[in-house]
């Protein structure tokens, strides 16, 4: 078959920021300087890089970022206060909770106390319950990045038998209800496949459009997939060779019609959609001060 379309999610980001720069300037000029606080909890390393990365990014394109670091040993209440007095900061349109969160802390129950209009992770009980009704606020920024990709090379869902391994809260759970909407970019036949699936190549050789994010390093290989498949690879995973996703890349990009690359190809869209939920924010806010 034809060389596979590699589908560029840093070239795309960088596209996105382009504009973002444009109504980050044009806020400013009205007054409203978009402003996201990200609370960090302990030094989990892959959380240091993702939070500096968001850190680079809000900065490109003239967002204020504000990065509050506490202790391992930080209580419950404190994280509470922290985040009560971001949601009543007017100067605040963003709050993100850096996850995972030490295991003596409940990240659900904080996550529920962020205010829904700030909640630019998508994560509150709010904005999910939105989302599957079909009328979210935010979406939450690996989901928006991999339909904004798809999106920009016209990678149609439509009646597409999508096949989507993983049920997490971040990626998995939160797409499939996207995919299911009508009308662009939904429309999709989606099959969820996680731990206790049986036979996962079966369900792989269904797939037009194969979605993985399992946090398992090169776990679908070529010859789990059927030739002509779009393969989005969700898994950012660090191992002694270096970053790799979910999908053995070197195995499945012969069989594939597109693939994301990793790193390249979801990472970057995900940052970038969670500044496109920021600017939003700020645009919201401004809309019912004035």
């Amino acid at each position: 078959m034809d060389q596979a379309l590699i589908l560029d999610g840093k070239k795309i980001a960088q596209e996105i920021k382009s504009d973002l720069k444009i109504r980050v300037t044009a806020l400013k000029k009205l007054g409203i300087r978009p402003r996201l606080s990200i609370i960090l909890i302990g030094s989990h390393p892959p959380s240091l890089i993702y939070v500096a990365n968001k850190e680079k990014s809000c900065k490109e394109v003239g967002i204020e970022v504000e990065v509050i670091r506490l202790r391992e040993e930080a209580t419950h209440l404190q994280v509470v206060n922290i985040i009560k007095g971001l949601n009543e900061n007017p100067a605040v349109h963003g709050i993100i909770l850096q996850l995972p969160v030490p295991r003596h802390l409940d990240a659900a129950a904080l996550i529920d106390l962020i205010n829904p209009q700030k909640d630019v992770d998508g994560l509150t009980p709010s904005n999910l319950g939105r989302l599957i009704a079909g009328n979210p606020l935010f979406i939450p920024a690996t989901p928006a990045g991999i339909l904004e990709l798809l999106h920009r090379y016209s990678i149609n869902t439509t009646g597409k038998r999508t096949v989507i391994i993983g049920r997490g809260q971040l990626v998995g759970k939160p797409l499939a209800n996207l995919l299911l909407l009508k009308g662009e970019p939904g429309d999709a036949t989606v099959i969820i496949a996680h731990s206790k699936t049986s036979d996962l190549t079966s369900i792989c050789k269904l797939a037009e459009i194969l979605i993985v994010a399992i946090g398992k390093p090169n776990f679908i290989t070529g010859d789990m997939l059927n030739e002509g498949v779009v393969v989005i690879d969700a898994g950012i995973n660090r191992t002694p060779q270096g970053i790799k996703g979910d999908v053995h890349y070197e195995s499945a990009v012969s069989k594939s019609k597109a693939i994301t690359p990793v790193p390249g190809g979801v990472g970057p869209m995900t940052v970038a959609m969670l500044l496109v939920n920021t600017v939003r924010s700020a645009e919201m806010n401004y809309s019912d001060i004035k």
